[in-house]
Formats: C-alpha cells, sequence, structure tokens
C-alpha cells in the first residue's frame, strides 16, 4: 500500500524563521563549508527540499537541501516495510511522505522512532502516528502530551494531538528487531534534553545520535527542558567508548559523520566548557563571559547557536 501524499498548507513560518535567520542572541555565522549549505537558508524565496542519500542496501539518509527542514532522518526500508528515525518539521510532511514514497511506493511506514521531543524531529507525528506506530522515551510522551515552552526560541507549544504520542515507550532501552537486523535504542539522560535517545543499526553499523551531535556547528542544549552540557559532553565520551570506531554516525544537524568526527565534536565541549568555567572561577559576569569569545579553534562554529549564545548555554549549565 502506497504510503498517501499528505497535503498541508500552513506552514511553521515563526519557528523556520527562527531557525534559519539571525536575531539578536543567535546568528547565523559563516563557516564557509558545505557543512551548513544543507541546512541554512540561502534565499527566502527558494523553497527547502529533501534529499537522499543510500548508506546501504536497506538504509537511506534524509536531509534538508537549500533549507531547514528539521532534523537528518534515517529510514530503514525493506521486507518488513519501512521504519523511521525521526520525522523533521510539521511543515516539511508532505515532502517528507513523497521522499518515502520515492524509495519504495509499495511499502506501509511502520514505525517511527523520535529521537527526542522537538519539533523539528517529532514534527510529522500527529499525521504519520494516524498509521504508524511511534515509540519514545518516556519523557517524550510526557512532553508532548502537555504543554511546552522554549524561550530561547520564544516558542509555547500546546499539547500534541493523540496521534503524535508514543504508543510504546521505555524507561532506558529496547531493541526492535526489523529488516534483517536489531535497532538498539538508549537513553541518554541530561544531553540535549531529559528526553533523548541514540538508536544503533548492529548489522549496518549505522548509529543515529539525535540531537546529542551537532556535526560542525555548537549545539543547542535546551537547558530549560531538562539538557545540560557536562552530562552531555560525558554521554559523548561514553559513546565514543562503546560503538566501533568505524561506524557510520549520522547526527542531529549537519552533515554524515564519523567516529572521529564526534570525536573532535567532544573536543570542542571540552574546551569550550573549561574555556567558560575558567571564567566564571575568574569572577566574570555573564556578559563579560557571552562577549569573551571561545578558544580560536571553534571560532567558527556559530550556526543556529552563535558564540555567545554558545557560552551563556555552558555558563547556565555550570552555574544553577
Amino acid at each position: 500500500m502506497k504510503i498517501r501524499e499528505i497535503s498541508i498548507s500552513t506552514y511553521s513560518v515563526a519557528f523556520i524563521a527562527a531557525l534559519a535567520l539571525s536575531t539578536t542572541s543567535m546568528t547565523v555565522a559563516a563557516h564557509g563549508t558545505a557543512k551548513k549549505n544543507s541546512e541554512v537558508a540561502q534565499t527566502e524565496k527558494k523553497e527547502p527540499t529533501i534529499g537522499a542519500t543510500k548508506l546501504n542496501d536497506t538504509l537511506t539518509l534524509l536531509s534538508g537541501v537549500g533549507g531547514f527542514t528539521g532534523g537528518n532522518v534515517v529510514v530503514s526500508n525493506g521486507p518488513d516495510g519501512m521504519l523511521i528515525i525521526d520525522d523533521k518539521l510539521e511543515a516539511m510532511t508532505a515532502k517528507l511522505t513523497a521522499a518515502l514514497n520515492d524509495i519504495n511506493p509499495s511499502n506501509d511506514l511502520k514505525f517511527v522512532l523520535n529521537t527526542h521531543w522537538h519539533f523539528d524531529h517529532a514534527g510529522g507525528n500527529a499525521e504519520l502516528g494516524k498509521s504508524a506506530t511511534i515509540v519514545a522515551h518516556t519523557n517524550v510522551r510526557k512532553r508532548l502530551s502537555t504543554p511546552q515552552k522554549i524561550d530561547i526560541f520564544k516558542k509555547d507549544l500546546p499539547p500534541s494531538p493523540a496521534s503524535a504520542l508514543p504508543v510504546i515507550t521505555y524507561d532506558d532501552s529496547v531493541s526492535i528487531h526489523f529488516n534483517g537486523e536489531e535497532i538498539k535504542v538508549t537513553h541518554m539522560p541530561s544531553s540535549h534534553t531529559d528526553t533523548d535517545s541514540i538508536m544503533y543499526f548492529t548489522k549496518s553499523n549505522v548509529l543515529h545520535m539525535g540531537d546529542l551531535f551537532f556535526n560542525g556547528i555548537f549545539p543547542f542544549v535546551d537547558i530549560q527542558n531538562g539538557g545540560d552540557v557536562v552530562s552531555l559532553t560525558k554521554n559523548i565520551e561514553k559513546v565514543m567508548g562503546i560503538f566501533p570506531a568505524d561506524a557510520t554516525v549520522v547526527p542531529g544537524h549537519g552533515p554524515l559523520a564519523t567516529m572521529a568526527d564526534m570525536k573532535t565534536y567532544h573536543q570542542m565541549l571540552t574546551e569550550t566548557t573549561a574555556n567558560v568555567s575558567k571564567m566564571i572561577k575568574a569572577g566574570k559576569t555573564l556578559d563579560e563571559i557571552k562577549a569573551a569569545g571561545v578558544p580560536k579553534t571553534w571560532a567558527g562554529y556559530g550556526w543556529l547557536i552563535d558564540v555567545p549564545t554558545w557560552n551563556g548555554i555552558i555558563h547556565s549549565s555550570l552555574t544553577r
């Protein structure tokens, strides 16, 4: 049965603008590489699309082209049907559905796995959850079913409809056996949020990190909703010690990566946190810390989160 095409008439314009355009607290910093070109909007006149990259015979990466579409999606397609990890912004649901039909128009979507609750990763839940089974951490269901705030983006989010809520939840871990391999799902507490999980395809050796990993850019760590920079850094170190060095790594945002890329990311987290910690111990004010910058190596990592905002996020983690 072909996945039905979905028509969505309204865009989440305010959120896309908040992500793609600079504000007083966040600027799109020039990074000069393809790491950002895949998601940073190049023009307001051109609508973003979703591009597909084959990872192997069963797995495909879906990512934004020409603008921000939400987080990276991994599709498993095979004899059991289709399973996806994350489902982008709500405004992208029709384009996501079209991309899934391009991969295999004869298969139903059976499962949607959410890496966390944010609406650039679970925006398609409401529509796709009408026919597919949504699986996520217990806290994802708790947050989606109640009003939420993300003050940094000036977002007040109402409870999601029933179709958007996970119907299978777990506290620590769960395994899904699908299309000839085990997908190991593991909760990583107090990382990007309090809802995060990483997902590992054991046969394919592909690891989806969700928003624990922003490749080549400063991450958004949602302190307000259970995130913590120090805990995130520890969890990244833990992941590097568990999974194979040759694993293919899918970040929540940014291009396809390797464990070496994640090691660089961990180094950035460690060094920028140490930099802010040193300034706090020296008695610097928050405004002084925001204005002080980061070690030169990481000065080009500003995108959604610019340098002052990143220093402020670290400061919040270290002083609360």
